[in-house]
Parts: C-alpha cells; sequence; structure tokens
C-alpha cells in the first residue's frame, strides 16, 4: 500500500487548479500535482524507500504548525519538501503561502512567520524592520535558479536577446510593436508579461536590467501576476507575448514555451539556462540564488527546528526534481553550520548599509553576518 503524506498538499494546489484547470492549462497543473505526489510518496508503511529505519517513535510523535510564505519561485522547491516532511511527521502542519518574496517578507519582519522563501536576498529596508521589531533571522542558501526569458513557440524571430534589447522591451517608454526592437521582426504588438511587484523575480530583473540607468522604471503597461502559472499561461495563449519567471516553471512547461537564450555580456555569446550554464553561471546576468529565511526564535520549538534540518537536508533532491539547480555540498554544509550553530544575520548587506556583491560561496564561506 501506498503511504503518502501530501493530501494537504493536494488540497491546496487543488484549489489552485480550479482557477485554471481548462484545457491544456489543467494538463500542466495536473503534471505538477502528479509531480509533487512522486515525490512526496513512498511503497512502504513504515522506514525509508532505502530500507533503512524509519523516524524515532518520539520524532514521529512531533506536533505543531509552521508558517511559510514568501516566492513564488521557492514555493515547488518548499512544497515538495513540506509534503516529504508531512509523511514523515504527519502530525505537524506546514502552511505554504505565496504572496511573493516581497509580501513574505513584509509578514516575516513583524514575526508572523516562521519560515520566508525569497528569490531575492533580503533588502536593507526590510532588515531594518526586522531590527526594529526585534526579529532575528538565519539566512539559508537552498538553490540555483535561472530567471528565463520566455515567448510563445510560434515565435520564430526571436533567435537571442541582449540585456539592451530587454530594456526596449521592458522599461517605461519601451517599444510597442516588435519590429520597433528590430526592423526585421514582425509589425505586431508586444503583449508583455511580467511577476508582480511583491516578486523577488520581478526585483531580480528590474536591478539587472533597470539598475544601472537613474530613474529607469519598469513600464506599468504590462500584465502582472504574483503567481508565475498565470504567466504561464498569459505567454502559452499569446504568439506575440514575451515573459519571464522561474526556471523551473519554465522547465516544467517546455512544451507550450520557448526559452530565449541571453546574451552573456562579458563573453558575447547567447546562452540557454540549463542547470550547466545556471551552475557555473554561464547563464548570466540571470543567474542568482534561492534563499529561505528562519525566524530564529520560531527555532526554539522543537516541529520549526526539525524542519528546517529537513529542508536542508532534501533541498538538494528537491532543488533537482522541481527544475532547480542544487548548490555545492560545501555551500549545504555551510548553512548547516549556520543552523545548528543558530548563526543570525545577513551577509549580503555590510553594516552601513552597502551590498555585497561576492559569489555566493565566497560570501558564505568569508563574510561575516550583519545582525
Amino acid at each position: 500500500m501506498v503511504a503518502c503524506g501530501i493530501d494537504r498538499r493536494v488540497s491546496r494546489m487543488l484549489g489552485k487548479l480550479r482557477a485554471w484547470r481548462a484545457g491544456p492549462v489543467g494538463c500542466g497543473a495536473l503534471f505538477i500535482v502528479v509531480s509533487l505526489v512522486l515525490f512526496g510518496c513512498r511503497s512502504e508503511p513504515s522506514g525509508s524507500s532505502d530500507g533503512s529505519p524509519g523516524p524515532a517513535p518520539e520524532l514521529a510523535a512531533l506536533t505543531g504548525s509552521i508558517s511559510v510564505d514568501g516566492s513564488s519561485t521557492v514555493f515547488p522547491l518548499m512544497e515538495a519538501v513540506a509534503s516529504r516532511f508531512e509523511q514523515q511527521f504527519p502530525q505537524v502542519r506546514v502552511s505554504i503561502a505565496v504572496s511573493g518574496t516581497g509580501g513574505g517578507f513584509k509578514r516575516f519582519v513583524t514575526g508572523e512567520t516562521d519560515f520566508s522563501n525569497a528569490s531575492r536576498p533580503i533588502k536593507w529596508e526590510e532588515f531594518q524592520e526586522c531590527r526594529k521589531n526585534g526579529v532575528e533571522f538565519l539566512e539559508l542558501p537552498v538553490a540555483y535558479d535561472g530567471l528565463t526569458i520566455v515567448v510563445h513557440p510560434s515565435n520564430s524571430w526571436v533567435k537571442q536577446l541582449t540585456v539592451e534589447q530587454l530594456r526596449m522591451i521592458y522599461l517605461e517608454g519601451g517599444a510597442k510593436k516588435w519590429n520597433e526592437i528590430q526592423a526585421d521582426w514582425p509589425d505586431q504588438p508586444l503583449k508583455i508579461f511580467a511577476p508582480g511587484t511583491d516578486s523577488g523575480t520581478y526585483d531580480y530583473f528590474k536591478e539587472v536590467v533597470a539598475g544601472s540607468i537613474p530613474g529607469a522604471a519598469i513600464r506599468a503597461d504590462l500584465s502582472a501576476s504574483e503567481d508565475d502559472n498565470v504567466l504561464v499561461t498569459g505567454v502559452a495563449g499569446e504568439p506575440n507575448a514575451i515573459g519571464f519567471f522561474g526556471a523551473a516553471y519554465y522547465f516544467e512547461n517546455q512544451q507550450r514555451l520557448r526559452a530565449v537564450p541571453i546574451v552573456n555580456p562579458a563573453t558575447g555569446q547567447p546562452v540557454v539556462p540549463t542547470a550547466e550554464s545556471i551552475r557555473s553561471g554561464e547563464y548570466a546576468p540571470f543567474s542568482r540564488p534561492l534563499l529561505v529565511y528562519v525566524n530564529a526564535t520560531a527555532l526554539r520549538r522543537p516541529e520549526v527546528r526539525k524542519f528546517a534540518e529537513f529542508l536542508l537536508d532534501q533541498a538538494p533532491t528537491a532543488a533537482t526534481h522541481v527544475g532547480y539547480v542544487p548548490l555545492p555540498d560545501e555551500l549545504y554544509q555551510q548553512a548547516r553550520d549556520i543552523l545548528s550553530q543558530r548563526i543570525a544575520g545577513t551577509r549580503f548587506w555590510t553594516s552601513d548599509g552597502q551590498p555585497h556583491h561576492a559569489a555566493l560561496e565566497e560570501l558564505f564561506k568569508s563574510v561575516e553576518p550583519v545582525r
């Protein structure tokens, strides 16, 4: 008999499916649910899939509830981990909301949630809110992602895009038609999709595309949503569309979308997002880390502590399963050390509010966190 601890997970996902279940959208959604079921289920009524003993009775009897909010990009990874956790600890409820990285931090900085999923590092202003409210946190890297630019599969004219061309599409006052970007492209109106402003993916894209231009802003005449599945559906349904979101949502929908190669500013070569190009950093400038922030006070609760440990143990497998790129083993070990030693603070900012720009491995190996 198959034992599965994801009934609550599936129920929540099915709730989302009701809004976009028809036609090919429903098929894509069903694929996500089936994937989670396959990841979250095992054949044995007790013990692990490799035949090792199951959890000790005192751990199996763990009770309580855990609150998570934040990034829609991190959601598939966290959902997969939570499904397996509830399988092993069925008396613990893990509630995962998806209000975007910024929306998640709005709750996290007041101490309302235990975990905050983030597809960008915490902002200085958010960090200051944590300080003001007495909220200490642990900063845990969990995977790499490649922000992916997608078009409709029938789009045969866009062979690659530069950052400059993305500015022409996405910045205020930009192109209205494809041929305004490149003369030999069709005289057809652009249909532009993007994550909402509470999304870390939006923040990351804006920083890369507009960050070096004073006063630059993302255009307002586009279709925005905090739900990446809505963006997938929008681009897949419009031949003149372009959009962006995390790589996992593209990998899940490759039959319905085409990823556009992005020209690496350093090499001048167009690069497609793959596990290899994201891990190596060749897919520049859109390779990025995915992070989870943990409330340090909440870690005193045994169910929160156990879930945090479980998250880091399962993250490499879950990341691969849902389409992200696992971190190097040494970086996961550094994250485990942060957790076991309760090392609070962020490594992405200096004490006077200046951002660090070092590679992720270097940050977590050499930079002391600011509390």
